[in-house]
């Protein structure tokens, strides 16, 4: 990956600018790769256009994931080779799996929430008896600095751990996950090493009492635990189990990421269902019915291992009710119904209650704009954290010391009660919002009866954990933001229910519980912006389907008025981070922009079998994952190969003349891929002697003959949702272009130089290619006898259907050529049946699709004017064409 931190954006960058000139420059060389410019050039290319108000900076560090099989000869072979049973095995092992991802999940939740109840514990019991002692003795300000030592000598180990040894941990992790799974690839943030320091610095940071909470990380860690047992090995620990081994590569993995993460969420708020949704809503860009399956399977699996250890733990075995880290207790539907006269301000809660996750958005960028401006160095984050760890302690101390709401002791309602200057029998109701875990201080707000706390408290209270909330949320210490949000407004909702109660008197508005619910969702909604998942998550979480609909209609209340002002906190996160993530939709004022648009060039092109073809690929690579391959005479591309097939035909020099003097042992097969997968060395460590450095390599059998492929006229929306499923999700990977263009490289999008980009010739208009195994697109604008790959037979032939003749649509085709065309999913087909070895004779849906003999077939004619023509029946016999439907 480059080790670039230079940003560029979609408006252009200046061509004077050394620093902004491409990174592979086209330059002659012997036997070099062919940039495939050969013909008339066109005009030079304008500056890619400006998308108004909506400029995004995109970071040149960025690589994507190989979303997609690279269906070279290698891979073809193997999948001839599997029999059904082999299939029906593999099958097998994608549940037993995720049966381990939710097993391990859970097993990780449990060690965390015990750990935490056991270290919290007996730092609030050492706090609350030295308090205790110094109230009648005088002298409170050693229990002050007893509080701020101990929560910052907790938060220094867990800052130190994440900012010197594993940075990527920092928060809750979702948004490197979502960005994961959108394609991108974020450095560790699969790896062991990560999962052991988000789990320690997670435990530290809640023990800490730093205002974050322990559920979003579960999805991070979950997310490790299913990318490290799909692969059956431990790069970290160099332990290979020999098992799991067609399961690593990209594809599989992404899938098995998605099922952890909803296992995550599974374990954390015993929510299965809504661990799916979340998975399906927040995480996975690509998605599938089998997958539903296979990830509801490891989210109950999640949920129900930790409901079963928890029981034990607590003593309860066979009564199995710990579903969730943070279990928001039983709403009675009898003493907390609400009426229909309530859902209008259910609905105003969600308007006005947007404003304050606007306020704590504004306040978390304000803490990581400044936070990544002025604090690089790992020794001052670590201070920083300390010190707000600190604070925290000392501004909770000086509220409890401050307050005189007293309530009277209700049994065994609160864990550590602070009596400080109450009287006996009663506590203090601030510290049971401050002298506790986030987690059960939300069900304190919760359930907590009416006239457990007053107004002013409660009001103090949520001003200042939600400053509290906005300034941690940028430390390098691993912590989630859900609780902290479910507290905030947890505590705000119970206000304005308290406020209701004044106002009106009436019955309806007695228990402010289910506000205090109402309210943490609009407060969680409004800031992460999820919906359907977010619902569900809290009717699992409360056990009650009751409050569905108002807690439905308060969500997106908050998300249709938060998304009018900004991006929901993962969004934003993305976007502080650089990071080119690619959303279900292109920007609505992205129509000016085309294909053509975000092309970038000179690009470095690889001949199928040449001497020395890969040198200057090999000079280039540690900048791009692919590189495409094809014949110089005439130019036409043949293929693309990735920088990772590369490296691995490097490694194991196959060389042509090896292989004819019989140095070569055996033929490469994809277990050596695989083997070699995830972690390719450098390729400037693979040792290359200059003798060598003139061989030939042969490409044919290791690179990917069919691309996919979007006209480069095409406006950027539909040009997004052309890019097929099982390809490039995330436009920041390292693909390369076939011949004038690359769009996604890692570099972003940039201008074309003069008299680059294109070739002139006889068919209208380049194509851009989105190689779907590296999140490259590739421009082709072949020449008269530069036809598209496997396409034969065009010239002086019609292909236009006759009559209808025969029973396929297609049938009566003259010719033997095909096409695909991308946008429409079309192969059009020269003759039917197509031959075996045609891309046509694989069950492509497009081939049901009716090319009857109608009015405004577009057809680009096969000679030399070039030109594209408007054909009709009644124009008399077609010309040599190939003819798509419009």
């Amino acid at each position: 990956m480059a080790n670039v931190s230079k940003k560029v954006s979609w408006s252009g960058r200046d061509r004077d600018d050394e620093e902004a000139a491409p990174l592979l420059r086209r330059t002659a060389r012997p036997g070099g790769g062919t940039p495939l410019l050969n013909g008339d050039m066109d005009p030079p290319h304008p500056f890619p256009k400006e998308i108004p108000h909506n400029e995004k900076l995109l970071s040149l560090k960025y690589e994507s994931l190989d979303y997609d099989n690279s269906e070279n000869q290698l891979f073809l072979e193997e999948e001839r080779r599997i029999n059904h049973t082999a299939f029906r095995t593999v099958e097998i092992k994608r549940w037993v799996i995720c049966a381990l991802i939710g097993i391990l999940t859970g097993l990780v939740a449990c060690f965390i929430d015990i750990v935490v109840e056991n270290l919290a514990g007996l730092k609030y019991r050492v706090i609350k008896g030295n308090i205790d002692k110094f109230t009648e003795k005088g002298g409170l300000s050693f229990s002050l600095l007893l509080w701020a030592t101990l929560n910052a000598a907790f938060v220094l180990v867990g800052s130190v751990i994440v900012a010197f040894i594993e940075p990527v941990a920092a928060g809750s992790g979702i948004p490197q996950i979502k960005c994961f799974l959108n394609g991108v690839k974020i450095p560790h943030v699969v790896r062991l090493k990560t999962l052991v320091i988000k789990v320690s610095g997670v435990i530290l940071s809640v023990v800490g009492g730093l205002a974050v909470g322990k559920e979003g990380p579960m999805i991070h860690s979950g997310s490790v635990i299913a990318a490290g047992i799909s692969q059956g090995r431990s790069t970290s620990l160099k332990r290979d189990f020999k098992i799991f081994e067609y399961f690593r590569r990209d594809t599989e993995k992404r899938d098995f990421v998605s099922a952890g993460a909803a296992a995550g969420v599974s374990a954390a708020f015993g929510a299965p269902v809504g661990g799916v949704l979340f998975s399906l809503e927040e995480g996975a860009s690509f998605w599938n019915q089998f997958l539903t399956w296979r990830i509801f399977f490891a989210s109950m699996i999640s949920t129900f291992t930790l409901n079963f250890v928890l029981s034990i733990y607590h003593g309860n075995m066979w009564d199995l009710s710990s579903p969730g880290l943070i279990n928001f207790g039983r709403f009675d539907s009898e003493k907390m119904a609400y009426t229909i006269h309530e859902i209008p301000v259910f609905i105003a809660m969600g308007v006005v209650g947007k404003g304050c996750p606007q306020l704590c958005r504004d306040g978390l960028w304000a803490c990581l704009t400044l936070g990544s401006r002025y604090i690089h160095r790992p020794c001052l984050q670590v201070v920083e954290a300390m010190l707000v760890a600190a604070v925290t302690a000392t501004v909770a101390f000086v509220l409890i010391y401050s307050s005189r709401d007293c309530q009277p002791l209700q049994g065994g309602s609160m864990s550590y009660p602070l009596q400080l200057f109450c009287a006996d029998g009663e506590y203090n109701s601030m510290a049971a919002a401050f002298f506790n875990t986030p987690e059960k201080s939300v069900v304190s707000l919760f359930h907590d009866p009416p006239g457990s706390y007053n107004p002013l408290t409660l009001g103090l209270f949520t001003l200042v954990y939600f400053f509290l909330a906005c300034w941690t949320y940028g430390l390098t210490v691993s912590a989630g933001v859900f609780i902290p949000s479910l507290l905030i407004g947890a505590a705000w909702g119970r206000l304005f229910g308290i406020s209701l109660s004044y106002l009106t008197g009436a019955a309806i508005w007695a228990d402010p519980g289910k506000y205090a619910l109402m309210g943490a969702a609009a407060q969680l909604g409004g800031i992460v912006r999820m919906t359907l998942s977010l619902t569900v998550i809290m009717m699992e979480a409360t056990s009650n389907v009751t409050y569905g609909f108002p807690i439905m209609l308060v969500l997106m209340t908050a998300k249709i008025v938060g998304d009018v002002f900004i991006e929901g906190l993962y969004d934003m996160h993305i976007q502080l981070q650089s990071v080119p993530f690619l959303h279900w939709e292109a920007p609505v004022t992205s129509h000016s922009l085309t294909a053509r648009d975000g092309c970038d060039t000179p690009v470095t092109c690889l001949e199928r079998r040449r001497p020395s073809c890969w040198t200057r690929a090999g000079d280039t690579a540690s900048n791009h994952n692919g590189f495409p391959c094809g014949c110089e005479h005439p130019a036409r591309l043949q293929g693309l190969i990735l920088r990772s097939q590369l490296i691995v035909l490097l490694k194991h020099k196959v060389f042509v003349e090896r292989s004819n003097m019989g140095l070569v042992q055996r033929r490469l097969r994809l277990k050596d891929f695989r083997d070699a997968y995830p972690r390719f060395p450098p390729i400037q460590s693979i040792h290359v002697s200059q003798d060598e450095r003139e061989c030939t390599m042969d490409l044919s059998e290791f690179m990917n003959p069919s691309p996919y492929t979007v006209p480069q006229a095409c406006i950027a929306p539909p040009g997004v949702q052309a890019v097929p499923g099982p390809g490039p999700a995330a436009p920041g990977g390292g693909g390369q272009p076939q011949s004038g263009c690359r769009v996604g490289d890692q570099e972003g999008p940039s201008q074309v130089p003069p008299g680059e980009g294109r070739l002139g010739g006889a068919l209208a208009g380049p194509d851009v290619r989105p190689s779907p195994a590296h999140g490259g697109h590739q421009c082709w604008h072949p020449g008269p006898s530069a036809l598209p790959p496997g396409v034969t037979g065009l010239s002086g032939q019609t292909m236009l259907p006759s009559s209808g003749d025969g029973e396929h649509p297609a049938a009566g085709w003259a010719g033997g050529g095909h096409r695909t065309d991308p946008l429409m999913g079309l192969t059009l087909c020269g003759r039917w049946p197509p031959p075996l070895e045609s891309p046509c004779a694989r069950p492509v849906s497009a081939l049901l699709v009716s090319v009857s003999l109608s009015p405004g077939i577009s057809c680009v004619c096969d000679r030399p004017t070039g030109l594209s023509a408007s054909w009709e029946p009644a124009a008399g016999p077609a010309p040599a064409c190939l003819c798509l439907r419009v």
